[in-house]
C-alpha cells in the first residue's frame, strides 16, 4: 500500500509511544504518560505527525494499544497490548518465539508460533521486578537509574536479594549499605533477582525460538546480562525496545485496511481531529 500512512499509539503505565508507518517508520515519539491520557495522546500524535511531515488527515488508520488505549479519542480501533507487542516484535525479529517484556509497572511473557500469539503470562499485580521497582531502588542507592546497568557490570561479589517486593527490598538494600557492601554488588544482586523472576515467568510458556527482550528495562545492560545468564542464550533487543507495541499497532492497522480492501468491505474510520491548542 504505497503512499499510505498508519499510526500506532501505545499508552503504557509510565510511557506513551507513537509510530507513524509508511513503508518504514516516518515518525516516532516517546514520552511520559502522565495523568491526562486524552490530552497527551493528542500531543504525542501531533509531534509524530510533525516528524513525518504530514497532516492528520493523511493518516489512513489509527490503532491504540496499552492499558490506556480506551483514552485515545481519535483511534479507529483498540487492540490488546499482547497482540501488538507480538506483531511489532515479529517485524523486527521474524524468528522470535518468546518475548519477555518488562515495563514500568508490569512484566509479561508472550509465546509466538506460526506468526501469532499462542500463549502469554503477565505479572501485573504489583510493581515488583519492573522499571518502577528499579527507580525506587536507584533513589535509595543515590544513583541515576541509567547508571545501574554499567555499575552492576563492575560487581565482584553480587549479593543475594531475598525479596523483590519493593518495600522489603528497599529495607534490605538500606541494611546492606549500612554494612558497607559496594553499590555495584547490590545492584548486580537486584538484577539477578529480577532476571530470575522474569525467567520463571517466561518458563511457564516453554521458552522456544529466539528470545526478544522488550520494554524500558531492556535498556539496562546489567539486566540483559543477568537474563541471558538465566536463559543460557542471548536475547535480541530492538534499537529502541520501547516501540514494539506502537509498531505492532500501526502494522495491524495496515493489515486491517489491506484485508478490507481485498474483500471489498468498507472499514470504519473516525473523523480526523486533534483537540490540543497546538497547530500542526
Amino acid at each position: 500500500m504505497k503512499g499510505k500512512y498508519f499510526a500506532g499509539i501505545d499508552i503504557g503505565s509510565t510511557m506513551t509511544k507513537v509510530i507513524i508507518y509508511s513503508e518504514g517508520i516516518r515518525g516516532q515519539v516517546i514520552g511520559p504518560t502522565g495523568p491526562e491520557h486524552r490530552h497527551l495522546a493528542n500531543i504525542v500524535m501531533e509531534d509524530a505527525l510533525a516528524q513525518a511531515r504530514i497532516p492528520f488527515e493523511a493518516v489512513d488508520y489509527v490503532v491504540a494499544t496499552g492499558y490506556g488505549r480506551i483514552n485515545v479519542p481519535f483511534a479507529d480501533k483498540q487492540i490488546t497490548e499482547i497482540s501488538c507487542h507480538a506483531r511489532g516484535v515479529l517485524h523486527f525479529f521474524p524468528n522470535a518465539g518468546t518475548v519477555i517484556d518488562i515495563g514500568g509497572q508490569d512484566a509479561k511473557g508472550i509465546k509466538i508460533a506460526n506468526n501469532r500469539v499462542v500463549d502469554f503470562v503477565m505479572n501485573d499485580k504489583c510493581a515488583a521486578g519492573t522499571g518502577r521497582f528499579l527507580e525506587v531502588i536507584a533513589e535509595t542507592l543515590g544513583v541515576n537509574i541509567k547508571d545501574m546497568g554499567p555499575l552492576s557490570l563492575k560487581a565482584r561479589n553480587k549479593v543475594k536479594i531475598s525479596s523483590i517486593c519493593t518495600i522489603f527490598a528497599e529495607q534490605e538494600v538500606v541494611s546492606q549499605l549500612s554494612e558497607g557492601i559496594p553499590v555495584e554488588d547490590i545492584i548486580a544482586g537486584l538484577h539477578e533477582a529480577i532476571a530470575g523472576r522474569a525467567f520463571r515467568m517466561a518458563s511457564k510458556l516453554k521458552i522456544e525460538g529466539d528470545v526478544v527482550f522488550t520494554g524500558g528495562v531492556a535498556k539496562n545492560t546489567g539486566m540483559v546480562k543477568a537474563l541471558e545468564s538465566h536463559l543460557g542464550r542471548p536475547v535480541y533487543i530492538c534499537r529502541e525496545p520501547l516501540i514494539t507495541g506502537a509498531m505492532g499497532a500501526a502494522l495491524l492497522g495496515k493489515e486491517l485496511v489491506e484485508k478490507a480492501m481485498e474483500s471489498g468491505k468498507a472499514i470504519k474510520i473516525k473523523e480526523r481531529k486533534l483537540t490540543t491548542a497546538r497547530v500542526f
